[in-house]
């Protein structure tokens, strides 16, 4: 049942869909199609589903996705309502596909400043091992930073020294909570050495290929979750 270019779904197909993926195809379609009017695509979609409402209701939702989403904007050419066009993240979205559209979802909050300022526009450019290694390098630094520990020391020996836990004679890390049970304190330390040594370390002596946005963008994330960590250390 074609709507335009190439669409050959049945009813059962569109309605089995996942609404990220339906709504790509959608968005597929109507730019081959050069449509600009999203109120006439649905129209013709009733017309070719006009037996299946449950088809209809699946691609009105892949529309309100999109638009929710801003894959695609109003269009200030057209004098109506209905009127769009596919935004930048649209064209993205088209180049570089499902998983790269469910990888930005995955990242849809406000990161720690300097993450949102740095890391963040690397990950939208499609530069996936950049955004990982900043983010790893900024908890890096700003760790070093509040432990006041020197430069020549780096990776997971930097968090070794800053959050180690008191042990005999030995005096506690920097950063370490002294107040929590030394179970805390140890797994505080691993987080931070795996973490670094894990997504950190490698791409500094190797090319690490990120070819899952999703696994970037998870990288992302727990550099987040490090340096809220420490704002909590900070405020402590």
């Amino acid at each position: 049942m074609p709507l335009y270019l190439g669409w050959t779904m049945e009813a059962d197909e569109v309605v089995a869909l996942p609404v990220d993926d339906l709504a790509l195809r959608v968005l597929r379609d109507a730019r081959d199609a050069d449509e600009w009017n999203w109120h006439n695509w649905v129209r013709r979609a009733r017309v070719a589903y006009q037996k299946h409402p449950d088809a209809v209701l699946a691609l009105t939702e892949a529309w309100t996705w999109l638009l929710n989403r801003g894959l695609v904007v109003w269009n200030v050419h057209k004098d109506t309502p209905a009127s769009f066009m596919i935004s930048r993240q649209g064209h993205a979205a088209l180049d570089r596909g499902l998983a790269w559209i469910q990888a930005v979802q995955r990242l849809d909050i406000e990161l720690v400043p300097v993450l949102e300022a740095k890391a963040r526009p690397q990950f939208l450019r499609g530069d996936f091992e950049a955004a990982a290694l900043l983010a790893m390098k900024e908890v890096e630094l700003r760790v070093r930073t509040m432990a006041n520990l020197p430069d020549s020391l780096t990776g997971t020996a930097l968090m070794q020294q800053a959050f180690r836990p008191g042990r005999g004679d030995q005096a506690p890390g920097p950063l370490t909570d002294q107040t929590v049970d030394g179970g805390e304190a140890v797994g505080m330390m691993e987080l931070f050495k795996g973490a670094i040594g894990l997504f950190k370390n490698p791409p500094s002596h190797r090319r690490v290929d990120y070819k899952d946005p999703t696994e970037a963008a998870e990288v992302l994330l727990l550099a987040d979750l490090l340096m809220r960590l420490l704002d909590k250390i900070e405020k402590s």
